[in-house]
């Protein structure tokens, strides 16, 4: 008998053929985010579980664990032979401090010599006997003693489950180019992609002096809070300085922020491509600010030729994106108030419901493939 970490899958179980391909990266996803903390890691028909570690590092493991996509729900127990002796020997020493309890047994291993209704039944007379004053309530008790009969001569014995991400573990569906500002709807929206299973990379754009060093430093914080989530990933920081110039100097202010992103999104898409980035994906939300009305958002990315653009939030409300913010750990730093590169040179009265033509005929007033080649020529690569 030994104290376990156990752990059971989201939605691989709907996978068909290409079940072991989910349940190995998921394996690896999990080894990786164990690493540095001395236990051992194994899985057993369809379950994971973590044994021979110290005690002192169990709620560790499970904090780190419940940072996994993929992962639909964890447990603290014991693990201990399918024998019905030594399972009824440690369910005599379970002392439990509540007024209600009920056992359930899952009985996967059907070789086991009792049904579950009736093992479940002997089980809870045993914790009856050594818990003077408690009643069992099998509709709604405080405390649920499951008793999970696997195969291979082993038990799971255990009455806490704590949920966990859900989602497809990262790094079985294809990649995505985060376009990542400073503020709160972009982090979020690339945990949302992670947590569908894809691995990210950044771009983020910044325009010093006009916005600060800390600007960037934040940033790149956001990244290093929603790579906890998303695993490592390349931040890519691309000088947007000279672009805006020129928009300033050369065109009409109310179209800047409209070819401002048609220019944001031709670098990305071109990065993307070297990269060998089949996606990208914005905290776009429709109907949030000007630049985010249908006409708005056909006209910025009608740029974008080859790959699909992701907006996760397309649909939230504010109040929702800033609930996952918080529970994710990147509100506080994304409300710091340091600009962003889109709060440079604002115009006035943005223009709401733009046209492609119009757009192009003022971009015909920039030097589009020099201003384009010279920010790639200088992106700043930060591993985070």
């Amino acid at each position: 008998m030994k104290k376990v970490v156990i752990i059971r899958y989201s939605e691989i179980f709907l996978k068909g053929k290409n079940f072991y391909f989910f349940e190995d990266k998921l394996f690896a996803n999990i080894k990786e985010k164990l690493d540095g903390i001395k236990c051992f890691i194994n899985r057993l028909n369809k379950r994971f579980f973590v044994s021979d570690y110290d005690v002192i590092d169990e709620k560790r493991i499970v904090s780190n664990l419940l940072t996994v996509f993929g992962i639909h729900s964890i447990s603290t127990g014991v693990m201990t032979s399918s024998d019905d002796a030594a399972i009824k020997e440690y369910v005599s020493t379970i002392k439990l401090s509540a007024k209600t309890f009920r056992v359930s047994v899952n009985r996967a291993d059907k070789s086991f010599p009792y049904t579950s209704i009736e093992y479940s039944g002997m089980l809870g007379g045993i914790v009856l006997k050594n818990n003077k004053g408690i009643k069992v309530d099998l509709h709604n008790p405080e405390i649920d003693l499951n008793v999970d009969i696997r195969d291979n001569d082993v038990t799971f014995i255990y009455h806490d489950t704590i949920s966990a991400l859900g989602g497809m573990p990262v790094g079985t569906s294809g990649s995505g180019m985060l376009l990542l500002s400073g503020g709160i709807d972009s982090p979020v929206a690339g945990y949302m992609m992670a947590k569908r299973g894809m691995p990210l990379s950044a771009i983020h754009f910044h325009s010093y002096p006009y916005t600060s060093i800390q600007a960037k430093e934040k940033v790149i914080e956001l990244g290093r809070i929603i790579s906890k989530y998303t695993g490592h990933f390349k931040l890519y920081i691309v000088s947007f300085t000279k672009i805006q110039e020129e928009i300033h100097k050369n065109c009409d202010g109310d179209y800047m922020i409209t070819i401002m992103r048609r220019i944001m999104f031709r670098i990305a898409e071109r990065l993307c491509k070297e990269k060998g980035i089949e996606s990208i994906i914005t905290g776009e939300n429709l109907g949030q600010v000007a630049s985010q009305t249908v006409e708005s958002m056909t006209v910025t990315t009608d740029v974008v030729n080859e790959l699909p653009i992701f907006r996760p939030l397309i649909s939230f409300d504010k109040s929702e994106i800033t609930d996952i913010s918080k529970k994710i750990g990147a509100y506080e730093t994304s409300i710091l108030p340091y600009e962003d590169c889109c709060t440079v040179f604002l115009p006035k009265h943005p223009v709401i419901r733009p046209r492609v033509p119009k757009c192009e005929k003022e971009e015909s007033k920039l030097d589009l493939e020099t201003l384009i080649t010279g920010a790639m020529q200088n992106i700043e690569i930060v591993n985070i």
